[in-house]
């Protein structure tokens, strides 16, 4: 997992999305990211050996999918303070919403699922202040 948590920074950062303007975004995807690969290797590791991780950019969004070959699509679980665990998908959608995002499961062609999140890339802020790919230095 943290195999792909920094492949997916890295590849946020080579798009220009350092800085504090991106910070917040950054972290909110790293933290999905997290969850829904651990969600997948923890629960569909047994039918579904491999897992997917897309990252895609466009000028408005980035979205975070996770496919696996396991049939069972999984739910949020209540926040119920006695049980242990089981809050990932929670955390997730929490998160996502939060930004302004959307998130789903939907069924793949195979008999699998993909888990993604989509997040909106923050407004640029004014000119000239240095804080990403809209004006200010690439350092």
């Amino acid at each position: 997992m943290p195999r792909t948590r920094h492949a997916v920074r890295d590849r946020l950062l080579a798009q220009g999305m350092a800085g504090e303007r991106y910070q917040e975004l950054v972290d909110d995807l790293l933290l999905i990211v997290s969850e829904l690969v651990s969600n997948a290797v923890t629960h569909a590791a047994a039918l579904s050996p491999q897992v997917h991780c897309e990252l895609v950019i466009d000028p408005e969004r980035v979205r975070v999918s996770v496919l696996d070959g396991h049939p069972y699509r999984p739910r949020a679980q209540s926040n119920d303070p006695v049980r242990p665990g089981g809050r990932g998908l929670l955390l997730v959608k929490s998160v996502t919403l939060q930004a302004g995002g959307e998130c789903d499961v939907e069924p793949t062609e195979d008999g699998g699922k993909v888990i993604w999140a989509s997040l909106p890339l923050p407004l640029p802020g004014p000119a000239g202040t240095g804080d990403g790919p809209d004006g200010g230095p690439d350092c």
